[in-house]
């Protein structure tokens, strides 16, 4: 809740007038709570994990044998609209009984970390800066942590819930066992504890890493992706040959990028089977389409 009862107030204390944004904020959050603001980010991934899929779902129902082929990762496997609606209502229960909770419990430590709600707003040059060492710290916490959950126990305890999905689908992204949800969601909060931001950076941390998730467990590879520039990114196809090994995969553990894998030798069964098999397959599907 900001400490000003009014306009005048805020740009007092600012030393300067309000920014439009800024104007915005207060409308908006000058009565509410810190805690209430927080909890904002259940809502958002709620919202975000339902509609970012669907443009997947339209592809997949869709798809023709003779185009869309050509994009999808492992193209024999089709889902019909009951495997995905089935997909989507596990998750939404993993989100009443795991995510809500967590983001509501959780909230002494954003507190504790000093997540600020207060004006000014970051700039767009803090918040960018803030987001790309989220994303370098989180990768790297999510690489050791996700590793561990392929040692035997882990794996067959918690982590063979999200690994279900051979093939995987965009509404598998955050298909996991409760355990596995909380355990993973620690590295999303490393960032925000070593570099801690205004609120509005942390929601859009949320939201970005949930888009992030959803393209990579798409399914598809589409050569106009505009993330395929991003230096190191591994995408769809990098995390897709993970699900596509399974239970045996030791490699490709990292959430977002490829320097980790790279760095600590995770990746090589991936370079073999990218060059061997993949690209040979992608090309005799060009072919066959050309034909």
């Amino acid at each position: 809740m900001l400490p000003y009862q009014n306009f005048q107030e805020a740009e007092y204390a600012l030393g300067r007038n309000l920014t439009i944004t800024e104007t915005l904020w207060f409308k908006y959050s000058a009565t509410k709570s810190d805690h209430i603001l927080y909890c904002h980010n259940t809502f958002f991934l709620f919202i975000f994990y339902t509609v970012l899929p669907l443009p997947y779902v339209f592809i997949e129902l869709m798809r023709s044998k003779n185009i869309d082929n050509k994009f999808k990762i492992q193209h024999k496997i089709k889902n019909s609209v009951s495997d995905m609606l089935d997909c989507y209502k596990k998750v939404l229960v993993t989100f009443v009984f795991a995510v809500g909770p967590l983001q509501i419990f959780s909230f002494p430590v954003i507190q504790m970390i000093g997540i600020r709600t207060s004006l000014p707003l970051p700039s767009a040059s803090e918040i960018c800066l803030q987001l790309l060492a989220y994303f370098l710290l989180e990768d790297y916490a999510n690489y050791w942590l996700h590793r561990l959950l392929h040692f035997k126990w882990g794996y067959e305890k918690i982590h063979r819930v999200h690994h279900e999905y051979t093939a995987p689908i965009a509404f598998a992204a955050p298909y996991a066992h409760w355990a596995e949800i909380i355990i993973l969601g620690l590295a999303s909060f490393i960032g925000p504890v070593i570099v801690p931001g205004h609120m509005v950076t942390f929601w859009l941390w949320m939201i970005v890493r949930q888009m992030e998730a959803v393209e990579t467990h798409s399914g598809y590879d589409f050569p106009w992706n505009p993330l395929k520039y991003i230096p190191f990114y591994g995408g769809a196809v990098y995390h897709d040959y993970h699900h596509y090994v399974g239970e045996k995969s030791q490699s490709n553990f990292a959430s977002v990028f490829t320097y980790c894998d790279t760095i600590y030798g995770t990746n090589k069964g991936y370079r073999w089977y990218q060059k061997e098999v993949y690209e040979k397959a992608r090309e005799k599907l060009k072919q066959k389409w050309v034909k």
